[in-house]
């Protein structure tokens, strides 16, 4: 199964876009896109469904904070929709399609754009391990990140101080040039960055000797991390603007903390659940008895019960891992093995033949014929 790319990759915005900016990006991705552009088109037409699902997590609070925190598992258990059939689109976003976010663009009418301050900082990815107990319970941890910091001397500017920046002339303070068109589908105006100020709408002639009118310089910080119960391998955590600083006062990146984990000496995971192999000598499996067992939270005793088989599974409630986001535990499952001893003295392979001629010892036939029944209808799901 294919990954899913991350929504703010999607809609080519940083994971601290303003929700008018994250609009704005999907409605250049839907314009581009739209099926009436791009006939018999199979590629755009995933892509312009893609960019609906981007836009139906983002462009609402409740689940972009969700996939925020939890990445699409976060999705889960809301009512977001993967959409197969391109008129679902037009019946949820009827208000994007019926004009009104379009109109600007399609009728050549001129919209007034912010100017834009700074550029925005880089997030940050860290890999963060953790133990089953950790992950079990939740956890807060320290981590020490080289990254970006806003210059001391030009706070951010990027300007000597005492300097002033002055209006770029090229685009007249506005950060972007704009070409006008035309073509069937009516007047188009292609809007562009401005490449002299860089967007900025403003130009540095004097700059911070500190950061050379970057208004950042290199920097180490230690954040704290709250890890919540239950997370999984691949979850992540975005610590907004907490990563690089932004290009002469642009809003900071993020921290995108990944979480691993360990492997664990005794336990494998299964979802909520841990399994613990326990070996038992032949004797505990035949007359029973307790034995000890670590668990998440130190050891406990189990009991065997007599006659227990190889294989066996005995559960041990709630003592896995705290269900995420939800009240609850899994179980530890232990699944029982029998040792069987290589090295016998002379007296104990006398012992065992003196058993081995006891009946109830050895399988009797119909217990033979009981596991060759099992075995058979085995096979014969399978085959």
């Amino acid at each position: 199964m294919a990954t899913k790319r991350d929504f703010y990759e999607i809609l080519g915005v940083p994971r601290n876009a303003s929700p008018e900016e994250i609009k704005k990006a999907y409605r250049k991705l839907a314009l581009q896109y739209h099926p009436d552009r791009n006939p018999n088109n199979k590629e755009a037409e995933d892509k312009f469904k893609e960019a609906a699902e981007a836009y139906e997590a983002l462009g609402d609070p409740t689940k972009r904070q969700r996939f925020d925190q939890y990445g699409h598992e976060g999705m889960r258990g809301t009512d977001f929709h993967s959409y197969t059939d391109i008129n679902d689109i037009f019946s949820n976003f009827g208000d994007i399609f019926g004009g009104s976010i379009f109109d600007d663009v399609l009728s050549g009418g001129r919209q007034q754009r912010r100017r834009a301050s700074g550029q925005a900082g880089s997030d940050l990815r860290v890999q963060l391990k953790l133990t089953l107990e950790e992950i079990a319970t939740g956890v807060e941890k320290k981590i020490k990140i080289k990254k970006s910091k806003t210059c001391h001397t030009c706070s951010g500017s990027g300007a000597k101080p005492g300097s002033a920046k002055t209006t770029c002339p090229h685009c007249g303070g506005t950060g972007e040039l704009r070409q006008v068109s035309r073509s069937m589908f009516g007047q188009f105006v292609n809007i562009t960055t401005c490449l002299h100020c860089g967007g900025e709408g403003q130009i540095i002639r004097d700059q911070c000797p500190t950061c050379s009118g970057e208004g950042r310089e290199g920097g180490e910080t230690t954040v704290k991390v709250n890890v919540p119960a239950g997370v999984s391998e691949g979850n992540y955590i975005a610590m907004q603007g907490q990563g690089n600083a932004g290009r002469r006062g642009g809003p900071a990146g993020d921290i995108i903390v990944e979480f691993q984990e360990l492997r664990h000496e005794h336990f494998v995971r299964n979802g909520d659940d841990i399994i613990y192999n326990a070996l038992i000598s032949f004797p505990e499996a035949v007359m029973g008895g307790d034995i000890e067992v670590p668990t998440l939270t130190g050891r406990s005793r189990v009991k065997i019960e007599p006659g227990t088989m190889p294989g066996k599974i005995l559960r041990m409630k709630e003592k896995g891992i705290q269900h995420l986001n939800s009240h609850g535990k899994g179980d530890q499952l232990i699944r029982v093995q029998v040792w069987v001893p290589t090295k016998l003295n002379a007296r104990e392979k006398e012992l065992l033949k003196e058993l081995s001629s006891s009946e109830h010892i050895v399988p009797s036939e119909e217990e033979k014929n009981a596991n060759k029944s099992f075995f058979e209808k085995v096979r014969n799901a399978f085959s």
